[in-house]
This record gives structure tokens, sequence and C-alpha cells, in this order.
């Protein structure tokens, strides 16, 4: 654990030095937005980064990763600052997720993952169906779709549960729907539903899970806006909570570095939306960061 702290703490420091460097860098993420909506004048119109990136904290957002682009994304949750300063309110632990997400088209990209909690691999599939719009062809609203899935790869000690390959996974599909209403501020709503193969040392709730999300961006300069994010779940297994997360987005050049506050060690789909034990009420709140850091692997146009 000592070592993961130190590692974390390590890329925080490099991320910190990367934020005041005088260096110029090259926002990739709004460089290939922009230029796919000026490929086409009639569509010069197009309302461009409703969020920084493609997730606002945990959850996913309506935006895209650009065509040709990489997005290297690392997810810090570290323990309970409940935990006191004999844990240093939590900084001795930490899970962690490593992710790469890639940007196929202007509407559509992939993503893999790996969290170090329960041994989770995922992957998912994102398309735009709808850009928001002003001018002539007015679309009120942006749309995208998700398609999640999840592998828990944790070994089960006690051999009568008869673990099968089918009862580690998971299966996520949601709407995002989202919209920009002036620079500074922006709304999503996301329904969930969410298909457990089995349950594994969780009571209540059912097999078949929906919720809906809510996502909001306020932005208080040019660089730095506010987030939150809120899932409500028809059903809960017993024992969890709604999460719930606040933080700031800090964009540097192709970074985009995300500081925030959940009650949610999860960090794909299933785990946090519906396996969040923590509670705000009760102290039981996470610390967190992400960093996105987008490369461009597509041809260069010329």
């Amino acid at each position: 654990m000592k070592t993961l702290l130190q590692r974390s703490l390590a890329i925080l420091c490099l991320t910190c030095t990367t934020l005041f460097s005088d260096a110029q860098q090259v926002d990739l993420f709004k460089l290939q937005d922009s230029a796919s909506a000026a490929e086409d004048k009639n569509k010069s119109e197009r309302t461009l980064n409703t969020f920084y990136s493609t997730r606002l904290v945990t959850t996913q957002t309506v935006e895209i990763t650009g065509k040709g682009s990489m997005d290297f994304r690392i997810n810090h949750r570290f323990s309970p600052l409940n935990q006191g300063f004999y844990n240093l309110f939590g900084l001795d632990f930490v899970a962690a997720r490593i992710g790469f997400d890639f940007g196929l088209s202007d509407n559509l990209m992939v993503g893999i993952g790996r969290t170090g909690t329960n041994k989770e691999g995922d992957a998912f599939l994102k398309y735009r169906v709808l850009r928001q719009q002003t001018g002539e062809k007015n679309v009120p609203v942006s749309i995208s779709l998700l398609g999640a899935l999840a592998y828990r790869g944790i070994r089960y000690a006690d051999p009568t549960l008869n673990v099968k390959t089918k009862d580690r996974m998971y299966y996520t599909a949601q709407v995002m729907i989202a919209r920009k209403f002036n620079e500074n501020t922006s709304l999503q709503v996301s329904p969930t539903y969410t298909r457990y193969n089995r349950k594994l040392f969780l009571t209540g709730g059912s097999q078949d899970l929906f919720s809906i999300g809510f996502l909001a961006r306020q932005k208080v300069s040019k660089k730095v806006s506010i987030n939150a994010e809120y899932f409500v779940q028809t059903q809960r297994f017993d024992g969890t909570y709604n999460p719930l997360s606040i933080g700031v987005d800090i964009q540097t050049g192709g970074h985009v570095f995300q500081l925030h506050f959940t009650n949610s060690i999860g960090m794909n789909e299933h785990t946090f939306i519906h396996e969040t034990f923590g509670s705000w009420g009760k102290g039981d709140i996470r610390w967190g960061f992400n960093i996105s850091r987008i490369f461009n692997i597509g041809r260069k146009k010329k």
C-alpha cells in the first residue's frame, strides 16, 4: 500500500508541475472538436465542449474523444477521510484504474480499462447520435449512447460458490442527454440500465437495475470548472447509497486534471452506481483525482 501511495503522490506532483508550467501546449481535445466542426460550413454552429472531458468525475459525458486520438486516463480513489490521522485521513490506501480510450470517428469511441479493486477489466463503446446546434438546423441537446461490460477477476476462496465465467460479467446500457445552456453552464441526464448475471455477496436489490444520473458543470474561469454528479437508483443493494461526487476540472493544454470528493470507490459503471457503501452523512468521503492526457496517434493532416 505504501508503494501505491508513493506512486500516486509522484503522479500528482508531476501533474501539478504541468499545471504551473509556462510551456505552451495544444489542447488536443478542443482542437479535434474544432477541426471536425470546420470541415463542414453547414455545421459551423455546432456546440463545442459541452464538458471538458469524456468523463465528468466517474460518469461518462456526451463528449467523444477526437478521431485519431488516444486518451490515457489514470483514476485514483483514496480511503474515507473519517479513518482519521492514523491512516492519514485515507491517504494510506488507494484504489486505481488505468484506461485507454480511442476515437474511431467524429462520433464513435471505444475504451478499455483495468481497476485493481476486485481485479476488474472493463470495456465500452460510445456513439454520439445528436450534436447540439444553433441556427437554421436547431438541435437543442446532444445525445450519446453507451454500452459497457466488466469482468470481475478476483479469486474467490470458497470453492462451494462455484463461480463461473458468466457469473463474473456485468453489463451497462446508458443514454446521455446533455445541453450546454451558455459558455459556462452544462447539464446532463443519464438514464441507465445495469445487469448483474449473479449477485455475489450482495443482498436485496435485483439482477436488473435501473438508475438515472444527473451531471452539472459550471465554468468559473477559462480553464477551470466546478462539477457535480449524482445517481438515483430505483432499487439498491442492502447497505449501499446513491453515489455523489463533487469536483474541479483544470484544463492544461493536452491534460485535463480532475480533483474531487466522492462517497464511491468504484470507477466503472456497475461498481460506482450500485456498489457505493459509503455515506456522505457518516463522513465516508473519499478524496480522489483523475488525469487525462490526450495523444494524437492518427495521421497528421497536411
